[in-house]
Order: structure tokens, then sequence, then C-alpha cells
């Protein structure tokens, strides 16, 4: 019977108890419990697929949690989870009040720092370095950053800032592959040193013929590996991380794990010069159909493990899928369009966008402030540019935007992805902060249509507009109800709409909140309260008529938004109104000075108070509405 150890495993000190020769087999172990419990729950999945190893050894030859790991993005550390204490809980992971998806110190002291978005880890890894030296102690750090989020701007300067740390060391796992395929010059970089056959060759040949000789083979290869960078330097002269001061070591096969824990051995007695690690390995390894697609298999919802994801076609297409296709029909009637995306093509929806116009697509990577500068230049000289990027990650590029594009007034469109709540991803991905870091830059518009409809009006005005433009649109199906908006203009598609009429109360609402004002006016209407109910597709500017007229009509006004209230769309109602001198009793719902954890986007609703009963109990209750 085959030995079990995984089970036997709460904390990586009970892993490192075991002979070297065993991590095979626990490999074998977690990569199948991942699959298997990913599959029934969803999560992440080629992407851990794919650091088993890499995780494993690094547990085994670092004193951790002394030793300090710092995760970049965190989406690859499921195994690091497993190995630390929470195996019993993983079946939570991503649900509401569960495990993270991501690394959290508030969960585990093996997880040194709160991480969700790319390109951090560097950074995070030199501070805890330099706490550490001000502190006399002598732990190790190490940073594990991907080649896709290598790309990122934020790395780099990491980078440039590591030449005298001591005891550190920067693990590049790379797989080719971040979400998308990794794209840009560096990604060329990283294939060359990879594909050098020199290098390929004399690694080879001394690994065999060293690695035999009895009792020294292991300490003769650390030995060779410790004059590697001197060879690289005949060999791969041109390794841009020995030139920014780093004792390189690599490429390394990242999927043997008693390779990778003798490596990590001697890179672990370099104290004092920072070490790049260059590790090789495959998304979705282990799982055949995740390494043959690994895009697809990045994130999942549960699936049947024996035959893979499902192709059937949902019957309701996304807010994604529906922005794909009207960008797509527009490129065929503008030759001006330019889509741009952060190296997240499959994310954003635009692979067909790519594939139909591959002169006119442009995946910069992980780079979302050099995406929107790119865009301007575009802008600049006359064409179209659509900037999809999720909610989350566009506010990297803040001063981007409000410098090079809003300053100079330059026609960009913001395709804003996953504005809202985006449910199990959590608070490191919920898109609630836009508006707010948005509606005060000059010469922006923004909008949040509420359905496809509405979405194509609105982009048809953008493309036509001749300042920046956000259009915001959340994760999910999208409503398929036809309303008759106004004939595009632009004092007309900044209308609001007014889709119901009542006395007592007006609720102004966007986006996926629409629906959800609709039904709370019809709950109130049945405890004697009638409503009236505006979509305010357009956010920036303001319906200033429509809302004067409103509110000198009626003084009760509520406003909801899946948004922060601070600096969000109800702030902007009650900064207009007290600028009119207007007398308005206003509830903004909304989302109060905190961060949102994850769970399903309703169990999250909940929470807030978002369901429609809640809202128009609390409606009710603070209005203090009597009928006359």
């Amino acid at each position: 019977m085959t030995e079990k150890f995984l089970d036997k495993i709460s904390s990586p000190e009970q892993l490192r108890q075991l002979n070297e020769k065993k991590l095979p087999a626990v490999c074998n172990e977690l990569r199948q419990f991942i699959i298997d419990h990913v599959a029934q729950s969803g999560g992440h999945f080629a992407s851990n697929l794919g650091s088993v190893e890499l995780i494993v050894a690094l547990h085994y030859v670092f004193n951790t949690p002394e030793d300090e790991i710092v995760w970049d993005t965190g989406h690859q550390a499921y195994p690091h989870k497993i190995l630390t204490g929470r195996q019993g809980e993983f079946d939570t992971i991503r649900k509401y009040k569960g495990l993270s998806g991501f690394p959290s110190p508030e969960e585990s002291n093996y997880d040194t720092y709160h991480v969700g978005h790319a390109g951090t880890s560097i950074s995070v890894a030199l501070g805890l370095a330099k706490a550490r030296e001000l502190k006399n102690k002598n732990n190790h750090v190490t940073a594990v950053i991907g080649d896709g989020a290598l790309t990122s701007g934020l790395a780099f300067e990491g980078l440039n800032n590591t030449h005298s740390a001591k005891n550190f060391m920067v693990v590049l796992n790379d797989n080719e592959v971040s979400i998308s395929k990794t794209m840009g010059a560096f990604a060329k970089h990283f294939s060359k040193i990879v594909a050098n056959p020199k290098f390929r060759s004399f690694k080879h040949q001394a690994g065999k013929i060293i690695g035999g000789i009895p009792l020294v083979g292991n300490t003769l290869t650390r030995a060779i590996l410790r004059v590697q960078g001197g060879i690289k330097h005949i060999l791969a002269p041109q390794n841009v991380f020995e030139n920014l001061g780093f004792h390189y070591i690599g490429p390394v096969d990242g999927h043997n794990v008693i390779e990778m824990v003798e490596i990590l051995k001697m890179c672990k007695t370099e104290t004092d010069t920072p070490v790049l690690l260059h590790v090789m390995t495959k998304k979705g390894y282990g799982f055949k159909p995740a390494e043959s697609d690994p895009e697809s298999y990045h994130g999942v919802t549960p699936f049947d493990k024996t035959v893979g994801l499902s192709n059937g076609k949902k019957s309701t297409p996304t807010y994604t899928e529906t922005f794909s296709e009207l960008i797509c029909n527009a490129a065929d009637e503008n030759n001006k369009i330019v889509v741009i995306s952060a190296a997240m093509c499959g994310g954003t929806g635009m692979t067909k966008f790519a594939e139909k116009n591959p002169d006119r697509f442009v995946d910069v990577g992980i780079a979302e402030q050099h995406a929107v500068t790119f865009a301007g230049g575009l802008a600049a000289r006359g064409m179209i540019p659509v900037v999809t990027i999720y909610s989350t990650f566009l506010q990297r590029a803040y001063d981007e935007i409000e410098h090079d594009v809003c300053l100079p007034n330059l026609p960009v469109i913001f395709a804003v992805d996953r504005a809202g709540l985006v449910g199990g991803d959590g608070k490191t991905h919920h898109g609630v902060f836009d508006i707010s870091y948005l509606r005060h830059l000059p010469n922006m518009k923004i909008f949040m249509p509420r359905d496809k409809i509405a979405m194509e009006k609105v982009l048809s005005f953008a493309i036509e507009n001749k300042s920046p433009c956000a259009i915001r649109y959340p994760r999910g199906a999208v409503s398929q109800a036809i309303c008759e908006l106004p004939d595009f203009a632009e004092e007309k598609i900044t209308s609001w709409e007014i889709l119901k009429s009542g006395d007592d109360i007006t609720l102004i609402a966007i986006g996926q909140m629409v629906s959800r004002a609709f039904k709370t006016a019809e709950i109130l209407e049945k405890n004697g309260v009638t409503a009236t109910v505006i979509d305010a597709c357009a956010i920036q500017p303001l319906d200033e008529k429509t809302l004067l007229q409103i509110a000198k009509r009626n003084n009760k006004i509520v406003t909801l938004e899946d948004h922060v209230l601070a600096g969000g769309f109800g702030s902007a109602i009650i900064e207009k109104l007290c600028d009119e001198n207007i007398d308005c009793k206003i509830i903004r719902i909304g989302i109060e000075n905190k961060f949102v954890e994850h769970g399903s986007i309703d169990e999250l609703y909940s929470e807030l108070g978002w369901q429609p009963e809640q809202l128009a109990e609390k409606i009710i209750e603070e209005m203090k509405i009597t009928k006359s």
C-alpha cells in the first residue's frame, strides 16, 4: 500500500521532518488534492498545479514562517495554504466567511502580507528585509514572482532597488503565462535565456557527470552552480538580472522537487548578494486539459475532473461578452478603433477582437500605467483607443488617467470591467472605488448601462465623443431587457430615464442596482408608499435638469450604487443639491468605509443590506414616510 503523507502535515515543520526522497510523493498527493477540491468548489486552478514542487521545496528548505516568503498576486499559493495548517478548511476557499483565495495575514502567520494585485512582491519583500536589518535579525526573505507579473513596472522598480539586499532571493516562476500568454520584450528575453543551446548543453552535461560521482556529487553540483554566473557571462552575456546585481541561477526544472531542494539549499548559503533563481514550470501541470489550455483553467467554476471544463454555451451572455460583441461590431464599421489590454485579453473578453483585428489589438502586459498613457498617444493622433481593464486594476493608473488623458482632454474610452462587487476574489478585486477616483477629474464622463441596449447606446456615444469616457459594467450575466433610450446625442444620452413614477419617494440607481431599485419600489408600494424609479446611466456629468425637477417635487431621495459612499454617485447628488440650496432628505445606499470580504454576490448583498426587502425596510424606517 502506498504510504500517505499529506494528512500528517499540518505545518512546514512536519514537512521538513521527512526524508527528501519522500517529497515527490508529497507533491503528487498535494496536486491531486488540489484537482479534487477545486473541481468541486471552483477557484484558481492552473497556476496552483504549476507551483506545487516550488512551494514544497521552499517550505522544506527555509525555516518558515521565520524565513519569510512573499507571493506575488497570490493566486498560486493554494499549496502553501494546504501545507500551513489550512487543509481541513480548504473546501471553504473563496466562500463566504471561508478561506481567502489569496494570502491573508489574518488567516495565518505564514502569510506574510496581503496580496492580490500583480507586481508587488519584490517591493514588499525588500521592505521586510530592511525592517529585519534594522532589528538586527538575519532571517531570509524570498519574493516569488511569475514572468507575467514581472512585466509590471512596480516589479522593475523593486529589482532596481535590490542590489544591496542580503539574505534575499527572488524566485522567477517562469511559465510563459500570466493569465493570458506573457507578452513583451522581457518574455522574449526569458525565452532566449532558456533556449541558449550552449548554456543548456553545459548545464546538462555538467550535472550528469558530476551528479553521478558517489558521495560528493551534490556538493560539487552546488559548487558548479556557484560559478555559473561567470559562465553565463560568457554563454549568455545579456542576462539583465546579472547586470542588476543579482547572482542569477537557472533556468532550473521547477517540477523536479529534489533538484529544487538542492538548489535552494545552495541559494540559502548566498547571504551577501541577492539571488535570482529562474524556475521553469508549466501552468496546469499534472492535469492535461489545464496544461493544454491554461488560460481557460486559470480560474474555474466547479467541473467534472474526469472530462474537464464544459464547452456548453451559457444561456445568458455576461456584460463582458456583450461589450466584446459590441466593440467587435463597432470596429467593423470604424477602422480607428484600437483595443488595449493589460495581460487580460481573455478576462476582458477581447480574444475575439484580437483574432479579427490583430493590427488593432495591443496587449501591453501587466502594465496598466503604460496602457493608459499609450492610449493617450494613440488618441492624440486621431485613433479611438479602448482601454479594457478591470476596475480594481485601473486604479493602479490613476496619475496617467489624470495627466495623460484628462488634462489634454483626449477621447480615450475606458472599458471598466468588473465594476462593483466581484464575489469570490474578495477585497483585493472588488471594483468599488472607480467612481470616486474618476468623478472629480475634469473632462471625464462616466456611464454605467444597466443592460445590453443601454450599453450599445453608450458605446456609440463614446466612440463619437471628443473627451475621455469611462463605461462601467459588472461581472455576471447581462440583462437583456429592451429599453427605449433616447436617440444618440450628447444632451440626450446623458439624460436619466424615469422607469416608474410615484409621489412619495424617488429612487435613483445605477447599473445593476436599477433592477434592485425597481423591486424595492414594488415592495414599498405594497406598504402604501409609491416611488419614482430613475436609471441614472450617466454618472458624470449628472443630469442636473432631471435631478432638480425631482428634488423640488419630492424632497425624499434614495441613491443606490454598488460602490463606496465616499466620493461616489450619492455624494455627487448631495453636492449638487447643496450647491442649489435645495433641502432634501437623502439616504445613500452603498458601501460604508470598509473593505468587503469574499463570498457570493447574493451573500454579500445580504450582508450589506442590499436585498429589496432589506432596502424597503430601511427606507420606511429612516424616511418615516406618512401618507397624506
